[in-house]
């Protein structure tokens, strides 16, 4: 399993880096879109278990998709997409962690499988706005991400002992989040204060450089806090629908969801404070 899983990894990078490095736009918007495609229909079979609808379901938001933020694009309307999202983590998202979910082949898992997707079309939305910036901008989101998800399973398998989520995702705990978040103020102080051009357009340095010590503290917390959530989510998601990955698509890692579930609440909130810098 260790061996698949960091064949994937490799195989994964040695795709993603040279088109995110390529300068060429249209590899990045089909690679985009697949993605996208593929976690539209992981989170179709997650609400739906057993349905044979999911492609069709994810070919129509695909095309939507593609047509909304490759071919008739407008900038200024992303923003409305972040806020949507960010609002449905709030609202709705977040608080079925404590309440539950609503039971499948239900009229209230119907709304809430909608208003998933559209939180996924905030995200993906996110990524094509954050990769407008720079690619090296919108890879130090998903390293902050990234960094808190490591640290956190370290921290939780050596300091572990006050269960996160235990009906959800037994093996977290409260110190792996704490240790997660640790981690991420350390590296990030540590690039800011590092300097020099390689860095300068950096999601860190960026907000310090506008808003301050205080201020980027308190959005790489709210960041490493939404990626919990998101991680939470979508394994209660797995729980309720007896599954125990979103798909089988990467080999060794599981489904699409399973790689971004952190991000999908992350990306809109970086992409959003981004707008205001």
């Amino acid at each position: 399993m260790l061996k698949t899983r960091i064949v994937t990894a490799l195989v994964l990078l040695a795709v993603l880096l040279p088109v995110l490095y390529s300068n060429n736009y249209t590899a990045f918007a089909v690679v985009a879109t697949a993605f996208f495609g593929a976690a539209v229909w992981e989170t179709f079979r997650l609400f739906n278990p057993g349905s044979n609808k999911a492609t069709l379901v994810a070919v129509f938001w695909t095309a939507a998709f593609a047509w909304t933020f490759f071919i008739a694009d407008s900038a200024t309307s992303r923003s409305f997409w972040f806020v949507i999202s960010i609002l449905a983590w709030v609202l709705r998202f977040v608080p079925s962690l404590k309440t539950g979910l609503p039971p499948l082949n239900s009229v209230g898992n119907t709304l809430l499988s909608l208003t998933y997707a559209v939180s996924l079309v905030g995200c993906f939305a996110a990524i094509v706005t954050l990769y407008a910036y720079s690619p090296l901008y919108l890879l130090s989101v998903l390293a902050i991400v990234w960094c808190a998800d490591i640290f956190a399973y370290f921290s939780g398998k050596a300091f572990g002992k006050r269960k996160l989520a235990p009906s959800i995702s037994p093996g977290k705990s409260w110190e792996g989040v704490y240790g997660g978040a640790i981690a991420v103020l350390a590296v990030a102080t540590l690039v800011i204060l590092s300097g020099g051009e390689t860095l300068a357009n950096t999601f860190p340095v960026r907000v310090q450089a506008s808003l301050g010590w205080a201020v980027t503290y308190l959005t790489l917390i709210l960041i490493v806090a939404a990626s919990v959530a998101g991680d939470l989510f979508e394994s209660q998601l797995k729980r309720r629908a007896g599954m125990k990955d979103s798909s089988n698509l990467l080999p060794g890692h599981g489904g699409v969801l399973d790689r971004i579930d952190a991000l999908v609440p992350v990306l809109p909130l970086a992409a959003l404070v981004g707008a205001w810098l």
